[in-house]
């Protein structure tokens, strides 16, 4: 019957399934860029001080996203598992343990962050007022980041289990807020005082916050997948489904902090070409992520449906979601490079009014538009491995690309070779080629749909 059952499933049911949850994420990630977006602008339209102390800032709150981002993938992975072997038991105390160990961890990095705000911008060797509004910009986001880890650990199950509707309906909402606060506390509306980056900080918090709260409620009401559940037996930890939802997600989590440990030390290189090429560098990354964004969801998908094929142990089911996926994530791909070729200065124009910022800016987005699919493919692949339960393998080339090409190539050219920042840039783009071939590589070398069989 199970046979039956994988050989009547079609390349169009496939290719339904996979926008059906795609879809969903690229929406929910276009929100989230247009928000970031939106932010950004309203920021960078009163100076480029204030979007250099966000950009220090954000390098810390980024490695606390990536840790829980990790772990978030950890429950993704089994998760998917669990929900393709329809085990319903497994699934609720897969979900149940990654979301209160979580809570637990993140409460302790908080206060650290809170308390110590100052060791940690002290890693960018700032002064000044940057120094000043970076240190009470961080101060105020670190108190939404108990609402981010919950965030992301409700997201990461809820797509495991192939529902990418729900975070999208979250993402919106939350962005809603974001936005409306922000607008509110940045510029002085409604009566309220003009606060400037800090109202984009509180603003932040406050969605968060409401999205954490939202998340809560789908997961424990009455038609949720933890409906029932809420009781005082239901803070008891069990240490040995933490030790492998942790064991599993700790190779992305250790993936993204080389990513952001990475990006300080480059931020500290390009503090060395002044405040207007670190604005262009913050602003030109918020502009990149109409390309990755979207694409985004099809590397969420690939870990999804290979975990759920897994589940199913259907081999062939497998190969056809990865071949669909990589079309899907190439053809998206192409419109935003499209973006990025042929109207960076437009894109920019609507960040800054900064002409010097933007000169820069049209530079990094067009040589970014030049790896924008291999970049986009890589993160497929490497959503599949993880899929497959092979989380050190993306971490492996991360951590590969971002410290024997980027960071090395970043100071070789900018500095010996004189090109400055766009001595970076170049870096940036020969490691995301060289991750790209690794990825590839590794990916066929690696059997993954063993599992399957």
């Amino acid at each position: 019957m199970i046979l039956a059952e994988k050989k009547a499933v079609s390349n169009v049911e496939v290719r339904k399934k996979i926008y059906t949850m795609v879809i969903p994420i690229c929406m929910e990630n276009v929100l989230q860029m247009l928000a970031g977006f939106i932010s950004t602008a309203m920021i960078g339209w009163t100076g480029a001080l204030a979007v250099s102390a966000m950009g220090l800032s954000m390098r810390i709150t980024q490695i606390v996203w990536a840790l829980f981002k990790g772990i978030a993938t950890g429950g993704t992975v089994y998760a998917a598992q669990a929900y393709g072997a329809q085990d319903h038991k497994k699934l609720r105390n897969v979900i149940q343990q990654t979301l209160i160990s979580s809570v637990l961890f993140v409460i302790g990095i908080q206060q650290l962050i809170f308390w110590k705000t100052d060791f940690f911008i002290g890693w960018f060797n700032a002064d000044g007022e940057l120094l000043e509004k970076s240190l009470i910009y961080l101060k105020t986001v670190s108190l939404g980041l108990p609402f981010l880890a919950i965030m992301l650990v409700v997201a990461g199950v809820l797509q495991g289990m192939g529902n990418t509707k729900t975070p999208m309906k979250i993402a919106f909402i939350m962005n809603i807020v974001n936005i409306c606060v922000s607008y509110v506390l940045i510029f002085g509306k409604l009566g309220f005082p003009s606060l400037g980056i800090i109202g984009a900080a509180i603003g932040t918090a406050c969605a968060q916050f409401v999205g954490a709260c939202i998340g809560l409620y789908v997961l424990f009401c009455k038609d949720g997948i933890l409906s029932g559940l809420l009781t005082t037996s239901f803070l008891k930890l069990d240490k040995e489904k933490i030790q492998e939802i942790y064991r599993m997600g700790m190779p992305t989590a250790f993936e993204s902090i080389f990513w952001q440990v990475c990006t300080i030390l480059l931020t500290r290189l390009i503090l060395k070409f002044g405040v207007e090429s670190l604005a262009a560098h913050q602003l030109g990354l918020q502009a990149e992520a109409i390309s990755y964004m979207p694409a985004a969801g099809f590397s969420i998908a690939a870990t999804a449906f290979v975990g759920q094929a897994i589940g199913r142990k259907d081999q062939e089911l497998g190969k056809k979601y990865i071949t669909e996926i990589v079309k899907g994530s190439i053809i998206l791909t192409s419109f935003s490079v499209a973006i990025l070729l042929f109207l960076p200065g437009k894109v920019m124009g609507l960040l800054t009014n900064d002409a010097g910022v933007i000169g820069l800016g049209v530079k990094y987005l067009m040589l970014m538009a030049i790896v924008q699919i291999p970049q986009n493919v890589a993160g497929v692949l490497n959503g599949a491995l993880r899929g497959a339960g092979f989380t050190k393998v993306p971490m492996i080339v991360a951590g590969t690309g971002l410290w024997l090409v980027r960071l090395p190539f970043a100071y070789l050219l900018s500095l010996n070779f004189g090109f400055n920042i766009i001595g970076v840039w170049l870096a940036m783009t020969l490691d995301l080629a060289f991750r790209f071939v690794l990825s590839f590589i590794l990916y066929k070398r690696k059997n993954i749909y063993q599992y399957m069989a």
